[in-house]
């Protein structure tokens, strides 16, 4: 019995859900999204909540019962509040700025890496150490996170490198004499 998909997911002020066959398409003030489930589950709209409940007792009918209702509940929190992610840059002379739609990153290669932000995304760097990325589609955000992010992973032994804000980097002790 999955115990996510029991739990309805509430429809905040400003937020609207209709329901077509399979596919929901949730409407806010970031945007509109859509997603259609498996034939595995039924998706209600009923007073301002949105429930998911599977039509029979199989094995891949109570797994996409809980995937269903997750989806449902990113697309409703996107669509609200939006996502975010933040990312830090360590090491001397690393820094980013944005210019227009394109990330400018100096990362101690021989030339400067331009990232071109893909569309439902919004990235900012408030200062040369620190991008955060923003959007209402969370795999998109934590996709374009991840591309930045794997330009100069963080190394073990100083720490440079681009890292998420909250991420604890494991530090290793160098040669000694």
């Amino acid at each position: 019995m999955s115990r996510i998909g029991k739990r309805p997911v509430e429809l905040p002020s400003g937020v609207s859900a209709t329901v077509s066959g399979q596919t929901i398409e949730v409407k806010g003030p970031k945007g509109t999204h859509s997603f259609t489930a498996t034939d595995d589950v039924t998706i209600a709209v009923e007073d301002n909540a949105v429930t998911v409940t599977p039509r029979g007792k199989s094995k891949r009918a109570r797994q996409q019962w809980g995937m269903s209702r997750t989806m449902v509940a990113n697309m409703v929190t996107g669509v609200s509040d939006g996502f975010k992610k933040e990312l830090e840059i360590n090491g001397v002379g690393y820094r980013a700025q944005m210019q227009g739609n394109v990330l400018k990153l100096n990362l101690g290669y021989s030339h400067e890496v331009n990232f071109e932000v893909p569309a439902g995304v919004t990235v900012t760097s408030a200062k040369p150490t620190e991008i955060t990325i923003e959007g209402s589609d969370p795999q998109l955000v934590g996709q374009v996170a991840a591309n930045i992010r794997e330009w100069r992973k963080p190394e073990p032994y100083k720490g440079k490198g681009i890292k998420y804000k909250d991420e604890y980097i494991f530090r290793k002790e160098g040669k000694k004499k």
